[in-house]
């Protein structure tokens, strides 16, 4: 299956786009011009049949995602279905599950059956749970874990591509640190390996698994300011600078 833009570069409005300009009070030449523009998004993966399709853009009504996600020592699959339902219940318009222990793909499957809005993930997080050391992490491990949660049905993804080497010294005396947990377990990788951000250096490969499966990318602050003696500095300019101009870019034949 080709992604939304595909057909919405070709002047074609399908039936998501059609049930989520209903869903927005708006035409759907108006959802197809958007999507075409690369300023709304439909996350939706066909292998999560459970989803009612919504969309995320400049012409779309706010929307507001929650939280959830085990640890190693607390919650378990029936917590998580829990907090879905309460999240679902009081008007999450999408939900991530940022689990970080016990049976990640589990509570995953189980959180996706049980989920009429989009579900994403931030994939890192699973994969410094199968290594006992983070530089024992490789960039293969990194891309099949994305193509595993795919395959499975996540709708979109936290990827944080824009942090590089050069920039580390530049967050070093930051009064709050990096405050993502992405951004600082990259970070760690990096100085660790002394390598580039594989998410950077294979964004390509990255694309290429996006291709081919029906699901969406978000590129995340992996530097973001968290406070106001963070706002901004040069570490999260460099970032954004990073992700605008620096990044590889996808194929235009999706």
């Amino acid at each position: 299956m080709r992604a939304a833009w595909i057909f919405a570069r070709k002047g074609v409005v399908t039936e998501e786009m059609e049930h989520v300009a209903r869903r927005e009070d708006l035409p759907a030449e108006v959802i197809r011009s958007e999507i075409a523009r690369g300023r709304m998004i439909i996350p939706a993966n066909l292998k999560h049949p459970e989803l009612e399709p919504m969309c995320i853009g400049i012409a779309s009504k706010c929307k507001i995602n929650a939280n959830i996600g085990n640890s190693q020592v607390a919650s378990d699959v029936e917590g998580e279905l829990t907090k879905l339902r309460l999240s679902l219940k009081y008007g999450a318009d999408t939900v991530m599950d940022l689990s970080t222990g016990g049976d990640i793909p589990h509570i995953r499957n189980v959180l996706l059956r049980n989920s009429t809005v989009p579900l994403g993930t931030v994939p890192i997080y699973e994969a410094v749970e199968r290594v006992k050391r983070i530089e024992s992490l490789t960039a293969q491990d990194l891309l099949d874990i994305v193509e595993e949660q795919a395959e499975q049905g996540v709708d979109y993804m936290t990827i944080h591509a824009g942090i590089l080497r050069d920039f580390l010294p530049l967050a070093q005396h930051r009064i709050t640190g990096i405050v993502s947990r992405g951004g600082a377990l990259m970070a760690q990788w990096m100085m660790a390996t002394g390598r580039e951000n594989p998410w950077f250096t294979h964004f390509d490969e990255l694309c290429e698994i996006f291709a081919r499966l029906p699901r969406r990318r978000f590129r995340r602050g992996a530097v973001r300011r968290a406070s106001r003696a963070r706002a901004p500095d040069a570490a999260g300019v460099e970032a954004r600078r990073a992700g605008d101009d620096r990044r590889p870019r996808p194929r235009a034949d999706g």
